[in-house]
């Protein structure tokens, strides 16, 4: 019997909005995070019925503030949120996904594969052992950890100008403010909270936008 993966109808058009013509490939990343993603553990269970709202759509509205033709990396990249939901809604970015644990890398290439994404390189190893690997203009990252030592992971990922994408819930405030002294330490000219995906999803997406300008 076939998985069944629930999408309402409003999720169903924030997905043809978000992903255009390669919807079909947002789908089958879903059925993949739905099957050995949760039988592998990169996923609980209790994920299943809201894969699409909480995690792939409220990953891909990220999409929006990627510059055109950017050189992206997603540090943390494990079940491939945001990176390969990024990587399927901006065909027209490179992404390099960094993450340091072995079965995670084999599920991410895996299902790199399955879906012909020519736009993602994997690099096993944690953020500071990709520093210099590629030139890059943004970071993002999700679920990684609090804004302060997430900022080490990231920043030093940025030779030039760029900016760093870091989705967050609801306390992102509160982080920016404990995190503020080591952002500027690290060449974070600006730091400001955003939310994108208002207008198509019921909770939208909380980012933390930080600035670099070297």
């Amino acid at each position: 019997m076939a998985l069944t993966i629930e999408i309402s109808t409003k999720e169903l058009l924030a997905a043809r909005t978000i992903f255009g013509d390669d919807l079909p490939l947002a789908e089958r990343f879903v059925h993949h995070l739905a099957t050995s993603g949760i039988e592998r553990g990169l996923l609980g269970p209790r994920e299943l019925p809201r894969l699409w709202d909480r995690h792939v759509l409220n990953c891909a509205v990220v999409g929006e503030l990627i510059p055109e033709a950017s050189r992206v990396a997603d540090v943390g990249s494990g079940a491939g949120l945001p990176g390969l939901a990024l990587a399927i809604a901006r065909p027209d970015a490179a992404f390099l996904l960094i993450e340091p644990l072995e079965r995670r890398v084999n599920w991410l290439r895996e299902v790199t594969e399955d879906l012909g994404l020519k736009n993602v390189e994997i690099f096993r190893g944690r953020a500071e052992q990709a520093i210099g690997k590629s030139d890059v203009d943004v970071v993002t990252a999700r679920a990684v950890s609090a804004l302060s030592g997430l900022a080490s992971l990231t920043l030093p990922l940025l030779k030039g100008p760029g900016e760093v994408l870091a989705i967050k819930g609801r306390s992102a405030g509160e982080e920016v403010e404990k995190a503020a002294k080591i952002i500027r330490r690290l060449g974070g000219k600006s730091t400001r909270v955003e939310t994108v995906g208002g207008d198509l999803l019921d909770e939208p997406t909380t980012v933390v936008r930080i600035v670099v300008e070297r």
